[in-house]
């Protein structure tokens, strides 16, 4: 049986004014009337049913997870006592499903992409599923073919079609970190490179296997945990192993080092919302290359990103390649070129004990 463990305790930083500790990127509509979460859940059903929906948070953000997402049981909301990375994350959603589920067959997702149809999303996890269910050590992700040289995207190489090549299904060859622009350039002249889009689809008890194999320490942590599941020593448990498990993604822990992995050319529209400036690929621009979300007035001002709350107006001046963003208690103005310097500004910020604005 299919079950969806969707990823949603990050902080999204570089979304900041807008995205805040406790009500981060994927809890806000960046793009669409529903948040990045509820939009996540909505293109899972009804192929998964919310029973077999869990979400994997933190304490933080519980409370308002939960909130929005009222079809899922507070059961099935994971609450990690502190972020040790994607491998625990994914080891805690893996031994809770199999207490319920011993056949289970994970489909594991971030919960702040953008994803074209529902029915194609579907159709891809019912392939990627199939895969598993006659292969059941293979781990399969999803790639997407690059439309252009992004540097701000990881890319996977793909080799030998596995099977009929009609099928988009290819042997990973290998894990490439975001490169420079001369390299992406090589990736899509080669097409040979996939984006990866950080969906995968495995068996639970897969998964454990190859930390146990790969992450021991990782394992043995998750086994004790396993043990508290629907015991009134879960908590206790939760606080004395998690913290202590070595913070490493999946693709480091597993993922780089099996020997089965797969990946599927992705069949449905994707992009990652992963700065203010890639909201220009959601939202378009106006005729001056503006990318505008709110009341706004500008003269001689081209390429930038401005985005406001209803009730206020945003004017520019003479302005070009920038991002403008209000909320109600901050502001940030920022050139286009510097937008990986919100996470340095988030940090000034707290020097100068303003964290009431984080």
């Amino acid at each position: 049986m299919l079950h969806a463990v969707i990823m949603a305790g990050g902080s999204g930083t570089r979304f900041w004014p807008q995205s805040r500790k406790r009500l981060p990127k994927q809890l806000l509509p960046l793009a669409g009337s529903d948040t990045l979460v509820q939009q996540t859940v909505g293109r899972c059903q009804p192929t998964i049913s919310p029973e077999n929906i869990w979400i994997v948070t933190n304490q933080v953000q519980a409370d308002e997870t939960a909130r929005q997402l009222p079809g899922i049981a507070t059961s099935n909301i994971l609450i990690e006592p502190c972020g040790r990375n994607t491998a625990p994350c994914i080891g805690l959603a893996a031994i809770r499903i199999l207490k319920q589920d011993p056949d289970a067959i994970m489909v594991v997702m971030p919960s702040d992409h953008i994803i074209g149809t529902n029915d194609d999303f579907q159709q891809a996890m019912n392939q990627a599923a199939t895969i598993v269910e006659n292969s059941p050590n293979t781990f399969v992700l999803f790639g997407v073919r690059p439309t252009y040289a992004s540097t701000g995207f990881g890319y996977i190489e793909r080799g030998e079609s596995d099977g009929d090549a009609s099928g988009g299904v290819f042997q990973v060859v290998s894990f490439r970190e975001k490169p420079d622009e001369a390299t992406a350039q090589q990736y899509l002249d080669s097409g040979q490179f996939y984006w990866n889009c950080g969906i995968f689809v495995w068996k639970a008890a897969a998964i454990l296997e190859a930390l146990e194999r790969f992450e021991p320490e990782i394992h043995s942590r998750l086994m004790s945990l396993a043990g508290a599941i629907d015991t009134d020593n879960w908590e206790t448990a939760l606080s004395a192993e998690f913290p202590n498990m070595k913070a490493i993604s999946v693709d480091y822990a597993v993922l780089e080092r099996a020997a089965d992995v797969c990946v599927i050319e992705a069949t449905f529209d994707w992009d990652d919302l992963g700065s203010w400036h890639s909201l220009t690929r959601q939202l378009g621009t106006d005729a001056d290359g503006n990318t505008i979300d709110g009341p706004y007035c500008g003269l001689r001002t081209s390429g930038c990103t401005v985005r406001t709350t209803d009730d206020h107006l945003v004017a520019t001046i003479g302005m070009s390649d920038c991002i403008v963003v209000h909320t109600p208690d901050a502001t940030l103005v920022a050139s286009k070129d510097d937008e990986n310097a919100i996470r340095e500004l988030i940090a000034r910020i707290e020097e100068q004990g303003l964290e009431r604005f984080l």
